[in-house]
């Protein structure tokens, strides 16, 4: 690779490990409001006898969107399970084949399920105008279920990112995960 379109790739990876920091810090503030939505509702019911199902449906709509859009950040800091038996005893260029394997043979054909089937739950939810079982629920059901297709979009991005950074470290044999630029960046 030249270095001018190493530059290019490795400026497009910083852009959308930001635009996912961006949204992780959203989501900081999604957690925030899902405990205090959640705490709200035990002190009505338990305390004062009084249950609202909308309120307990913003508990679990809140909960839900801080998973799927916070998916991406997790995956960027590194919040995902991996077995790490080899992985860590291998070196740089190592980890980025593993981790670029992963990312085209594990999480596209995933994400591609996950989008496959996931439009089509939404897309019958929203021409029906799906809401809530209950009178007193939330309405518009099919925007909680359009947050699958959200959950792709972020975590897509990020598995670009991750593919780009893990070309770099094979090609340049210079560590450029997302890891190794957090401890850069602090340093």
């Amino acid at each position: 690779m030249a270095s001018a379109s190493m530059t290019a790739v490795q400026t497009v990876a910083d852009r959308l490990d930001a635009f996912t920091s961006g949204v992780g810090r959203v989501v900081a503030y999604l957690m925030l409001m899902t405990v205090l939505i959640c705490f709200t509702n035990v002190c009505l019911r338990y305390a004062f006898g009084i249950g609202l199902v909308w309120l307990q449906e913003s508990f679990v709509w809140s909960h839900t969107l801080a998973i799927m859009l916070g998916s991406s950040f997790a995956l960027l800091r590194g919040g995902f399970v991996r077995v790490d038996t080899f992985y860590n005893r291998m070196g740089h260029r190592g980890q980025a084949m593993v981790d670029l394997f992963g990312t085209l043979a594990f999480m596209g054909p995933f994400l591609w399920m996950m989008a496959y089937y996931g439009w089509p739950f939404f897309y019958s939810s929203w021409q029906m105008g799906e809401r809530s079982a209950y009178q007193t629920g939330l309405g518009a059901l099919y925007l909680l279920k359009g947050s699958l297709l959200v959950f792709v979009l972020l975590v897509g991005l990020q598995g670009v990112a991750i593919a780009l950074r893990s070309l770099l470290t094979i090609v340049t044999g210079i560590d450029h995960s997302a890891s190794a630029r957090q401890v850069q960046d602090v340093t």
